[in-house]
């Protein structure tokens, strides 16, 4: 029986120490947090420069004269550069989500800190009370006066220096809080982005689905390829006719939209192509934007989902856009609490207007004139001439009118993220302005004659 017993405990020494030893060689395998930072960022760096190559690639493939082949690789350049974009997306989440981490846990650190303090300060606060409470005669009769008034001053430094360390610790967690808002914040639009692009990496492949249509026709055939081309020139009256949708508003065909962009761009400079290739970006940024109406209800800037009457917060900034908002609709004969405006994302308000997708504090601003300009006034956000104006003109105002494709890029991720604009998260944003710009420009070409 012992010696069952004996094997039985040498059995569970060794299992023991089995779990022991593995959990050391599993715990040896896991990344420190400054190994997985190093990590990420080492990868952010790599990725970084195999899109800013691939980059100049396309640059220079884009230079060449066309041919089946130059357009067959600018496509696959194009897929490349989303896929590498959506990877470096990701990286960047998961090291933003470690920021979050860390800070969640200084917060809660910090908060015990506060309790500890105030407990403390509690009870000098009751004891000090205690010593008010006591009548002269009886602090005289409880011992020395030196010793009364010691302990009085120790007190009231120990209150001083704790009302110190808690100021202090309150505006470390403020801190701490606003750091992790702006995190949050920033992971929220990396995911949005990263939504984003994934749709346009689907276009793309979409895109070379057709250029393999054009193959198999073609067999590779380059001539084959140019007489196809040159077939585009037939297609000036189907381009015409093709309807041009504008979110918000009816869709109106190319040719009526083009003509509206030339007499935009004949006012501000801006190229017609790059006009409506941001409302293009514009109109495919989600399905869902421009759902949403304003009900003020229960608070100022509140609303609800158009179709499902869900509830929203924020749907307009109540300091900012909502008086604008009642004004500009007042103004047009327009019912406030009917007409769509853009619903708020995870972070931020809502409140976009109609094809251009301006808010209406800034739309107030531009509101003179775009009246000078279209001969509308007050002029409308939800017409499909004004709104390319405001387009054209707020490209303006970005710098599209200096007439270079750089110019218009930067222009466009302005337009999209303002301030922000060269963060590299958005670059997406300008390189598919212009690849609609440029799809738009051999339309407009057919269109011209050229």
């Amino acid at each position: 029986m012992r010696s069952i017993k004996k094997e039985a405990g040498l059995f569970v020494v060794l299992a023991i120490v089995s779990i022991v030893f593995s959990f050391d060689i599993v715990s040896a395998q896991v990344e420190t947090p400054t190994e997985r930072r190093a990590r990420l960022e080492q990868e952010l760096a790599s990725i970084e420069r195999d899109i800013s190559e691939k980059r100049g690639v396309l640059s220079e493939k884009q230079k060449e004269r066309q041919s089946l082949e130059r357009d067959i690789a600018i496509l696959d350049d194009q897929i490349a550069v989303a896929q590498k974009q959506i990877k470096h997306r990701d990286l960047s989440i998961a090291r933003i989500r470690d920021d979050i981490t860390d800070k969640r846990v200084a917060i809660v650190e910090v908060d015990k800190k506060v309790a500890r303090s105030e407990q403390s300060l509690a009870q000098i606060i009751r004891r000090t009370r205690e010593i008010d409470d006591v009548s002269f005669a009886e602090l005289i009769l409880s011992g020395s006066i030196t010793e009364l008034f010691e302990d009085i001053d120790s007190f009231e430094r120990l209150q001083e220096d704790l009302g110190k360390s808690f100021d202090e610790m309150a505006t470390l967690r403020s801190d701490l809080s606003t750091r992790k808002e702006v995190l949050e914040e920033k992971r929220t639009e990396e995911e949005q982005l990263r939504t984003i692009q994934v749709l346009e990496k689907k276009a793309i492949e979409q895109k070379e689905k057709e250029k393999q249509g054009i193959l198999t026709v073609t067999k590779g055939v380059e001539k084959s390829y140019q007489q196809l081309i040159a077939e585009r020139e037939k297609q000036a009256s189907a381009i015409r006719a093709a309807l041009f949708d504008l979110r918000d508003s009816a869709a109106i065909p190319f040719g009526t939209a083009y003509q509206y962009a030339k007499d935009a761009s004949r006012a501000t400079g801006v190229r017609p192509a790059v006009i409506l290739a941001v409302l293009r970006q514009e109109t495919n940024l989600g399905e869902n934007v421009g759902q949403c109406l304003l009900t003020n209800s229960p608070n100022k800037g509140d609303g609800k989902g158009k179709n499902t009457g869900r509830f929203f917060a924020k749907v307009m900034k109540p300091d900012r856009d909502v008086d604008p908002f009642l004004a500009i609709t007042a103004e047009l004969g327009i019912d406030p609490f009917a007409q769509v405006v853009s619903c708020p994302q995870s972070v931020g308000y809502g409140g976009a207007m109609g094809p251009a997708q301006f808010i209406p504090s800034t739309w107030v601003l531009y509101k003179e004139r775009l009246a000078g300009l279209t001969g509308h006034n007050p002029p409308n956000p939800w017409s499909a001439r004004t709104a390319i104006f405001a387009t054209a003109l707020l490209m303006a105002d970005n710098g599209a009118d200096g007439g270079t494709r750089a110019s218009e890029r930067i222009a466009a991720l302005k337009y999209f993220a303002g301030g922000n604009w060269n963060k590299k998260s958005f670059a997406f944003y300008g390189d598919s302005v212009m690849t609609f710009a440029d799809k738009y420009q051999l339309d407009i070409d057919i269109l011209e004659g050229r």
